[in-house]
């Protein structure tokens, strides 16, 4: 059995032929994303800070407006958030098979998301246009 110097091992080692990501990069790629995760969790802090204070000078902003802003943060952060998730499963990915399939799932989900968040923002809108 030959190993590369990285530690991955060649096709030619693997029964089904997979190329296997090794672990060193799996490691380096998951602390890379947590770190990401921190940073956005402060944007979106600060970006909840700002809503609210918008909030708080009631007479300048509209009521729907600011549904809207709220809503349109929660589904940034929600996005935002599976795609850490995704990240993390991905950097812990032990060949492209699994890659693969990880990606699939996610495309599905990310869908899916967008389709529910479309629609509620779209109700939003249509509220706040019968309520003027």
């Amino acid at each position: 059995m030959v190993k590369q110097a990285s530690g991955a091992r060649t096709s030619g080692d693997h029964e089904s032929g997979a190329y296997e990501i090794p672990l060193e990069m799996r490691e380096f790629a998951d602390k890379s994303v947590e770190q990401a995760r921190r940073a956005f969790d402060g944007f979106v802090g600060a970006a909840q800070r700002t809503v609210a204070a918008m909030e708080d000078h009631g007479d300048t902003v509209q009521a729907g407006a600011q549904d809207i802003g709220r809503k349109t943060i929660a589904f940034a952060e929600s996005n935002v958030a599976a795609s850490f998730a995704f990240a993390q499963q991905l950097v812990r990915a032990t060949d492209m098979t699994e890659v693969m399939k990880l990606q699939s799932e996610f495309l599905r989900s990310q869908m899916e998301a967008m389709q529910a968040q479309a629609r509620e923002l779209g109700a939003s809108l249509t509220q706040g246009r019968r309520s003027k």
